[in-house]
């Protein structure tokens, strides 16, 4: 039998340095190379302050039903939720990272445990068996929870909000549940739809839905529900609802015009007979810039139009451009009063900010294809990314006050944004 040895003696203890550093200023200088427990999640610690103030993850718990046995529960449902949303918030969009955050000091901390003596926090498993367990009476009470988590936001009830309507594009892959061919994007997608109050930027609602252009009935049933909500809090509020042109469909305008205190503002596709309509205003625009020195004139005309599928006629606004490459025309159909000018260019164009609210949500959250067992795990992942918005929005506004730092919802905690090491006490 042939013994085999290693190339290096196994080290079974410790071996102090055949030397001494010299001193630096009176002080003695000593060497480890033990660094003790180190994270590079820093960021986390300031949104468990936010999430703290908000309550978002028990607001959240109090909305699933935990069907495990008491006797066999080693983390509540309200830490996962906690652990999840922050995992997002940090760039970990994956069940399969708590793996390896289940013993990260600092997650460990974000969720209220000791970072050294402290248990594990949840594995992969237990957090997917968390992602499939709500029922879609749950899913529903999950989404009216941010909603109310909207409302609450606001010390007193204000006069007027905007609600801010729009979707947005989310490429799957596979043939999941819900996903269709988009021709618009050229690709199997879902078109999840998101509401945002447009003075705030606060989010207040999310829809995952089909890949497809909603339909009037979806837009009312949407705008029906999400209204009804915010009036259990607010009953005199003031609402305008804001929207581009496949929102301004007839089912939608005529239910705003039945609701005291409910005005919309919707982009208009144009059409033979909107164009007909403002041909004298365009031709005499076309003119004015070829005969001046201006390379860019701009008109404004109100008018009152009624489709062959709706129930009356409306107002309609026209915005036209004329430039050197030609005439632009824009409309939008709108129930409040006041000039074309002023409906066009400050209370719609004002809807890009919409836009802007989504990308920190759909870019800097990381929201991944909705990879799940069925559409109610996809709906609840919205509702668990739709966390880190809310607490991003918090933690830019303090005190009414923008803070200039976390622009988004990473806050600067996640991978691909600047690393925070600490050293944590042992």
């Amino acid at each position: 039998m042939i013994g085999l040895r290693s190339a290096t003696p196994v080290m079974i203890e410790d071996t102090l340095l055949p030397f001494d550093l010299p001193s630096v200023a009176r002080k003695k200088v000593s060497v480890a190379f033990d660094g003790g427990l180190l994270s590079s999640n820093g960021g986390v610690l300031l949104l468990r302050g936010v999430e703290r103030r908000l309550g978002l993850a028990a607001r959240l718990a109090g909305c699933i039903k935990d069907r495990r046995k008491a006797e066999s529960i080693l983390h509540s449902v309200e830490e996962m939720l906690r652990l999840r949303m922050f995992a997002i918030a940090a760039g970990y969009e994956d069940a399969d990272d708590c793996d390896a955050l289940r013993h990260d000091p600092v997650f460990k901390m974000a969720v209220g445990r000791a970072p050294e003596t402290g248990d594990p926090l949840c594995s992969q498993p237990t957090m997917s068996r968390l992602e499939n367990a709500p029922s879609r009476i749950e899913i529903a009470r999950l989404m009216t929870a941010m909603i109310d988590q909207f409302c609450d936001s606001y010390c007193r009830a204000p006069g007027s909000i905007v609600l801010d309507i729009d979707d947005t594009f989310d490429a799957v892959h596979g043939q999941q549940q819900m996903s269709l061919f988009n021709a618009h994007y050229d690709e199997r997608c879902f078109l999840p739809i998101h509401i945002y109050e447009g003075g705030s930027g606060k989010p207040v609602a999310m829809i995952l839905r089909e890949g497809k252009t909603p339909s009037g009935t979806e837009v009312r049933t949407i705008l029906k529900h999400v209204v009804a909500r915010i009036r259990r809090h607010w009953p005199k509020v003031h609402i305008l609802v804001r929207g581009d042109g496949h929102y301004g469909r007839p089912e939608a305008m005529a239910w705003c015009e039945e609701i005291p205190g409910i005005d919309y503002v919707f982009g208009l596709p144009g059409n033979s007979v909107l164009d007909a309509m403002t041909r004298p205003v365009a031709d005499a625009l076309c003119v004015e810039r070829a005969t001046g020195a201006a390379p860019t004139l701009r008109r404004f005309a109100m008018l009152r139009y009624g489709a062959r599928s709706w129930n009356k006629q409306r107002r309609v606004a026209a915005r036209l451009e004329a430039t050197t490459l030609g005439l632009d025309i824009r409309y939008i159909v709108t129930s409040p009063a006041g000039s074309p000018e002023y409906l066009y260019e400050t209370v719609y164009c004002a809807r890009g900010r919409a836009e802007n609210c989504i990308k920190p949500i759909f870019n800097s959250a990381v929201v991944k294809p909705l990879i799940g067992r069925d559409d109610l795990r996809r709906h609840d992942a919205v509702a668990l990314h739709r966390g880190p918005a809310q607490s991003a929005v918090a933690w830019r506004t303090v005190g009414g006050r923008t803070m200039p730092v976390a622009r988004n919802a990473r806050l600067a905690a996640g991978r691909g944004a600047e690393r925070t090491r600490k050293r944590l006490p042992s």
